[in-house]
């Protein structure tokens, strides 16, 4: 299940996709062609077998109704050895379906992530796939009030990105002084709220002048509300462990891996009433 992350960035896409464009002049050396539009295109690429392919956003920037640049936006929160795979057939696929030029933008929220998303992948003799990478690094630290304003889905990719770095608190403050009355202003300051670090969090809070904030649209009161669930599944989790520990009840590798990652707290309930009286990590999880 995608990450609430995950999911703020590529809406930020969504929301704006010239935004991508916008993303590819920090890192490619390439200058992009003319266009004066951008358009969100479908990120499905089911005509390949037996593998069902589908990348995070398309963006297409076209001159008129001609695309002359597709781009395939990736948020990448951690590296995945299977991407090396799957990136360069969206990218062919891509091309062949829309007869342009096409590229790969690959999000990362931490700069390690990003350090091995920049390897290059080797597809063939002489082929060569180089994604262009955007870490947060790459992104500005937006504090101006004219550059937030014009700009509101950067400002907060920027707001993201230095959550933990000294220029946090100037961008937060620029966020909530010039973006909260745009068009999307209340939306994207939940989008921030939502993956905040609790410092980061904090300071937002003191800047909106309430000790709690409250979300406003349905995607991030969604995404606190798995949140505090996952958390909560998190703390039965660790509760059960403690239970069958002090009981001297045998934990196996792939038992106590499946108990951390298990997010049904009805489940968990149920593992620990049976951690009560059982004898052995089977009767427990009801082999």
């Amino acid at each position: 299940m995608p990450t609430a992350l995950h999911e703020v960035v590529i809406d930020l896409i969504r929301q704006r996709p010239r935004l991508a464009a916008e993303l590819l002049g920090y890192v490619s050396d390439d200058p992009l062609p003319e266009f004066d539009n951008a358009r969100l295109d479908s990120g499905d690429f089911p005509d390949i077998d037996p593998t069902e392919y589908r990348a995070d956003a398309v963006v297409v920037l076209a001159s008129g109704t001609a695309p002359v640049l597709a781009v395939i936006v990736e948020v990448q929160l951690q590296p995945d050895a299977d991407k090396q795979w799957s990136w360069p057939v969206y990218l062919t696929t891509l091309r062949a379906r829309l007869r342009c030029r096409t590229a790969l933008l690959v999000i990362c929220p931490t700069e390690r992530t990003a350090v091995r998303c920049r390897r290059p992948i080797a597809i063939a003799p002489g082929c060569t796939l180089s994604p262009l990478v955007v870490g947060p690094n790459d992104i500005p630290a937006v504090t101006d009030s004219e550059a937030a304003a014009a700009n509101p889905e950067l400002a907060v990719l920027s707001a993201i990105s230095y959550q933990r770095r000294p220029e946090r608190d100037a961008i937060l403050k620029t966020l909530v002084e010039h973006v909260l009355d745009s068009p999307n202003g209340e939306m994207y300051l939940d989008l921030v709220a939502a993956v905040m670090s609790p410092a980061a969090r904090h300071f937002l809070e003191s800047l909106m002048t309430t000790d709690t904030y409250e979300y406003k649209s349905e995607f991030a009161r969604r995404y606190y509300a798995r949140g505090e669930a996952r958390g909560e599944a998190r703390g039965e989790a660790r509760a059960l462990l403690t239970m069958l520990r002090a009981r001297r009840i045998r934990i196996p590798e792939e038992a106590e891996a499946r108990i951390r990652a298990c997010t049904d707290a009805d489940l968990l309930n149920s593992w620990v009433e049976r951690a009560a009286t059982a004898k052995t990590m089977d009767e427990v999880l009801g082999h």
